[in-house]
């Protein structure tokens, strides 16, 4: 997948959360990624190869807000 997420974009994972829902905010780009749930805001920290394997597409943008 290639890299052209950002801070703040809504994401969906292919593996949903334990809450039922797929939709993640990445809250913090570098080397790791943190992505928080949306629906009951637990927050998981990815490394990056492992992040990009693990994302289906971008749901929203932060530039569209």
């Amino acid at each position: 997948m290639d890299s052209n997420y950002k801070l703040n974009d809504i994401v969906e994972m292919k593996k949903q959360h334990a809450c039922g829902t797929n939709a993640f905010r990445i809250i913090r780009l570098g080397a790791d990624i943190r992505i928080k749930c949306e629906n009951c805001g637990r927050s998981v920290l990815l490394p990056r190869h492992e992040f990009n394997k693990k994302m289906k597409k971008i749901i929203s943008s932060s530039d569209e807000a």
